[in-house]
Parts: C-alpha cells; structure tokens; sequence
C-alpha cells in the first residue's frame, strides 16, 4: 500500500462538502464516505485527523491490516468501516469483526454468510441501476426479493447502493433515480451512490451519503501484494 502524496486534505474535504452544499444537499447531514483503498493505514489516520469518520474499503485484507495497524484508537475517535466492494462470501468471517456498514450485499447468499458472522448488521442491497454488466447488484426487479430475504436472516436493511456507468456525470442521473424509486417504494431511508465525477447528480437525487476517494486523496495507487 502507499502513502498518499503531500496534499490539503482539510482543504478538500471542504471543498467536496461546498460541492455537497451547491448541489443541494447538506453537507452536515449527507454521509460522506472516504474510500482509501490503496492507501496504508497513515491515510486513514490523516482522514480522521481531518474529520473523515467514514472510511471505505474495496478488499478484505487491506481493511484488516489497517484496521489492526490503527487499533482501539481509531475506534475510540469514531471510525466507521464502510465495505464497498465486492465481496467473497469466505472473505466475510475476517471483515465482520470490523465493518459498520456493508454496502454491496447484492445476493441472498452473501447476506445469509454477513448474517452468519455478524448477526444483525447493518447493510444496503446493491441493485444494478445501470444495466452494465460489468457492474454489481441484482437485477432492479429482484431488489424488493433481496431486500425481503436479508431481512428475513436478521439484517438491518437500511437502504440500496448503486454504481453509477461510466461516462458523463449527467448520464447518471436514471441510475440514480431508479434507485431513489426503488427504495421509496420499498420504504427504506439510505441511498449510498455518487463518487468523485458524479456526487453532485448524485445529491440531486436524494443520495444520503456519496463515496469519494481521488477527489479528497488524489489518483489511488494500485495496491501491491494486498488484493483478496
């Protein structure tokens, strides 16, 4: 994992909380969740030092490392792990330990293992918006299903979470609200979508918390040796 270069991290998580402002939104309410994924455990550390209680992460051991690395103190100033990627359903017994929210539940079976492992945690069901197949979730007419299922095995659904297709941010914006539908519909509070390119479309449509990585870190590095 690497360091990330000598930026104003206070500086822009301002500036990403005025865009969250212009946008429409409030910057005090909306969750923002700083993803580090390829980042070592000194980022997350400077993360908190610059208000960031939110952090996500993309793969399994590299949550682990730098969640041991920081120890009890990072908890004790209030980090949250946030899981954002995909996920391995024998990956989940080693992040269960430590993450609040999981945000790419996309099938019954992978919330059945979270269940398992962390009987009654908090997760969003991830619902493919986009139609791209290279994205995760469930098909959109199999949400209200899998939203049933995981709560039937004990989970605390609090929402849906998409991933925006590539593209201009604008193009977003169906994505964006076929999901804000959906979880009106299905009666649920939380809406995890929009990144650093698209934050603002995403806040348009009534995201209640966006996860930003370059645009507060810079360009990620590609993590050597810590993929699950």
């Amino acid at each position: 994992m690497n360091t990330a270069p000598a930026i104003d991290l206070p500086g822009r998580v301002a500036a990403v909380r005025e865009r969250i402002s212009h946008a429409g939104g409030d910057p005090e309410a909306l969750r923002l969740v700083a993803v580090t994924k390829g980042f070592d455990a000194g980022v997350v550390a400077e993360a908190l030092d610059a208000g960031l209680e939110d952090i996500g992460e993309s793969y399994v051991q590299e949550l682990v490392s730098k969640a041991t690395e920081l120890g009890e103190s990072a908890d004790d100033r209030g980090l949250r792990w946030h899981f954002v990627g995909r996920l391995q359903r024998n990956k989940v017994r080693k992040a269960a330990p430590y993450v609040s929210l999981w945000h790419s539940v996309d099938r019954l079976a992978l919330g059945a293992e979270i269940a398992r492992f962390a009987p009654g945690a908090a997760v969003l069901a991830q619902v493919n918006t986009s139609g791209e197949a290279s994205k995760g979730g469930c098909e959109p007419s199999m949400g209200p299903a899998l939203v049933d299922g995981l709560f039937d095995v004990g989970l605390d659904v609090r929402g849906l979470m998409t991933i925006a297709p590539a593209g201009p941010a604008e193009g977003a914006r169906p994505a964006f609200r076929a999901l804000r539908d959906l979880a009106q519909r299905l009666g649920l509070g939380e809406l995890s979508m929009g990144m650093s390119d698209d934050l603002e479309v995403a806040v348009q449509e009534g995201a209640t918390m966006v996860r930003v990585g370059r645009d507060l870190f810079g360009p990620r590095p590609d993590p050597a040796g810590v993929r699950d």
